[in-house]
């Protein structure tokens, strides 16, 4: 039998067809509008790669998000891996049919490996591709705080808080998946790969097929890593600042590219450009360009002009830095200030004195203040209108574009079985809580306020992820509400922050995965942490491990600080009445009047188009995965974004349109094989290259400028 194809012309061209696709012209020049209604899609292989797929991914990046510069292998490296595998079990498996005759007949083996098949592993893959956040708890309370946390507890919290927010994605689908206008742009890159590795192209005469390009950037991106990954570490990022200026701490202050301002510094290596911030390839020049202006504001306005007027105290402490200090420059120890019952000892802290932070971070804080307030008040004034117009026709006929005329043909999800998941999700963290409080410190009412939280900021700050790709965070605010309501409890509050973040960031991953199988048209039916704290001797203690050890932790020390600073000691000792920082709540305000401003400009100059690209929880919230990530980083990533998004989207239509997305998976594929080749075969072994190649560049970056402060490894000022 001839396959059932649903279609309409593979991309706009005109006539009736065109004006169904996608309004995101980014969206209308990539993905398909086509549906072979006939592809089996639950199959034997399917179940069996997609579960390898998880397993392996999850246990990858989780290994990897250790390391000083954390490696973060993407679904797309799957996405690759399954192809041969597919094709090879189409090929080998048995095509009998299983009862023949009855209801229940089946065979392992249906036909061809196909593109349905192939986007539900990764979606799969893309469950498993992300590191597990409630681990920096058990890091945290492990090796930091040199505490007890059992694995069973452990295992408790990782379960409640990867799949809490799976209960609600479910619940926003008709905000954040139906409409065209929430078009996910990083799904791009997936749907642009599943069209090069199934698709029969025509190459244009005289150029390269889309698979012999992504063949050919992959095997590039494979063999170069070899060098920032292991010859030459140095390339993740060059400064010539500092090589001019090996002993001047002001010099290296501006131009250090991992301890300073940037200027100057370079990230030679993909894993530079990506590990925080995605791939610059997938982000709209918009975004991006939001990004780059909050970046610039932070980095070289707010942060310089508060160090160099010395506010806060600031030159006694390093000029980028997430340490805890005391006020006279000396790290602070956290362990003398912790009583027998693992909470404050506020005696103690009184002696010791007040804890003091580096200029930046705590200018990171009021950033993140400022960009929640800005989320909320930006989706309500530029997307009010059309969250009550979808609530209003949410069970009546909509406009809609032509993907979603074609996945109505499917069966839904009904809206019940995701209750069921959240419910039952909620009931386990409320047992493991209350059973457990002794070793987690959360109250019940504190699940139930820290859900309450993520449900309400999951679609304001959806919208935001879907139409940028950047998502402003919940860590800040949750830390400070706990903080105040249950002070002196570090893990009460790490617990609080990772229910109301993570189960957001959760609902939002899933919700990308929908509108992933929403382009691919699928029908809607359709524990490594622990054993490297047990295995790697100091693993995250930076002043027990040798120079050269890339298990810094980097995400966990953060984690770690922040868990202090709003847990045991709380925020009103910091940021409120009794701290040395309640000036920094005046960024809530800031936050919120900034889209006020914009909205006030876009309504007195309709004619100025480009006014509506400002994006205020973007541009305040650039900042936000800084520390740890760093200002090269960031630099980096801006400069990739702006040629791509900008000059070759602009002058080079049809190259961005054919290889934009493809080399940002070849890219990430490359540098995962080539990343994990080199552990096992060389970083496991203990083989490493002591030289000037992969020696810190800027060694004096970190040090204070204040007169008379006093810090091993640095000249006195």
């Amino acid at each position: 039998m001839a396959p059932r194809v649903e279609e309409l012309e593979a991309f706009p061209g005109g006539g009736a067809a065109a004006e169904e696709n996608s309004p995101v012209q980014q969206v209308a020049m990539t993905v398909p509008t086509t549906d072979d209604t006939t592809l089996p899609v639950l199959t034997f292989r399917m179940w069996v790669l997609g579960t390898l797929s998880c397993v392996v991914l999850s246990f990858v990046n989780q290994f990897f998000w250790y390391r000083k510069e954390p490696l973060s292998i993407s679904s797309i490296s799957a996405q690759i891996a399954v192809v041969p595998l597919g094709h090879l079990m189409a090929r080998t498996i048995t095509r009998k049919v299983f009862l023949k005759g009855s209801r229940w007949e089946f065979t392992l083996n249906p036909g061809p490996f196909n593109v349905k098949e192939h986007v539900l592993i990764t979606i799969f893959a893309n469950s498993g591709a992300g590191s597990v956040y409630a681990m920096h708890i058990v890091t945290a309370v492990k090796i930091y705080y040199q505490k007890e946390l059992t694995f069973f507890v452990s295992f408790l919290v990782v379960l409640t808080t990867q799949v809490l927010g799976f209960g609600w994605a479910g619940l926003f689908r008709r905000y954040l998946v139906k409409p065209a206008e929430m078009w996910w742009p990083s799904n791009l890159i997936q749907v642009s790969l599943f069209g090069a590795l199934h698709e029969k192209e025509r190459r244009p005469r005289g150029s390269l097929s889309r698979n012999q390009f992504f063949l050919i950037s992959f095997i590039c991106s494979f063999a170069y890593y070899v060098f920032p990954g292991y010859l030459l570490q140095l390339l993740t990022s060059v400064s010539w600042v500092c090589f001019a200026f090996p002993h001047s701490i002001v010099a290296q202050q501006i131009g250090s590219g991992m301890d300073g301002m940037g200027i100057g510094a370079i990230g030679l290596d993909w894993s530079t450009v990506s590990s925080y911030l995605g791939s610059p390839l997938a982000s709209p020049w918009f975004a991006t360009a939001n990004v780059a202006v909050g970046f610039f504001l932070v980095m070289y306005v707010i942060t310089p002009i508060s160090y160099w007027n010395d506010v806060y105290d600031a030159k006694k402490f390093p000029f980028f830095s997430s340490g805890l200090f005391t006020a006279t420059g000396d790290r602070y120890k956290i362990s003398s200030i912790i009583d027998s019952k693992f909470h404050l000892d506020i005696d103690a802290y009184e002696k010791r004195g007040p804890l003091h932070l580096s200029t930046f971070f705590a200018m990171t804080y009021g950033v993140g203040f400022a960009a929640l307030t800005a989320t909320v008040m930006h989706v309500l004034l530029f997307h009010g209108s059309d969250i009550w117009r979808l609530t209003r026709t949410a069970f009546k006929d909509q406009k809609m574009d032509i993907h979603t005329k074609l996945m109505s043909r499917y069966k839904q999800v009904p809206e019940w079985w995701f209750v069921c998941i959240l419910l039952s999700n909620i009931c386990l963290a409320l047992f493991a809580c209350m059973y457990y409080n002794e070793q987690l410190q959360l109250p019940w009412w504190g699940v139930l306020l820290c859900c309450a939280i993520a449900f309400f900021f999951t679609l304001p700050i959806g919208i935001i992820a879907a139409t940028t790709n950047q998502a402003p965070g919940l860590n800040i605010i949750t830390e400070y509400v706990i903080g105040y309501m249950y002070p002196g409890r570090p893990v009460a509050n790490i617990l609080f922050k990772t229910y109301g973040y993570i189960s957001m960031t959760q609902a939002l991953t899933f919700l990308q995965d929908f509108k992933l199988g929403h382009y691919m048209k699928i029908p809607p039916r359709t524990i490594t942490g622990w054993w490297l704290m047990e295995s790697i001797p100091n693993i995250c203690l930076t002043n027990l491990l040798p120079a050269d050890s890339h298990w810094t932790c980097p995400m966990d020390r953060v984690f770690y600080d922040a868990s202090v600073i709003w847990g045991l000691i709380g925020p009103r000792r910091i940021f409120g009445d009794m701290g040395t920082y309640p000036a920094i709540n005046w960024f809530f305000l800031a936050g919120a009047a900034a889209p006020l401003l914009v909205y006030a400009a876009h309504r007195i100059f309709p004619e100025q188009k480009w006014l509506r690209l400002v994006n205020m929880p973007i541009l305040i919230g650039a900042t936000g995965m800084m520390p740890p990530a760093t200002a090269v980083n960031y630099t980096t990533w801006i400069i990739v974004g702006f040629l791509s998004g900008f000059v070759v989207y602009r002058y080079k239509p049809d190259w961005w349109r054919r290889h934009n997305y493809l080399l940002s998976g070849a890219l990430d594929a490359g540098l995962a094989f080539m990343g994990v080749l080199l552990f096992f075969c060389l970083g496991s072994q203990g083989v490493a290259l002591d030289w000037w190649g992969n020696r810190e560049a800027c060694p004096v970056a970190s040090c204070p400028t204040a007169k008379g402060v006093t810090v091993d490894g640095c000249p006195l000022f």
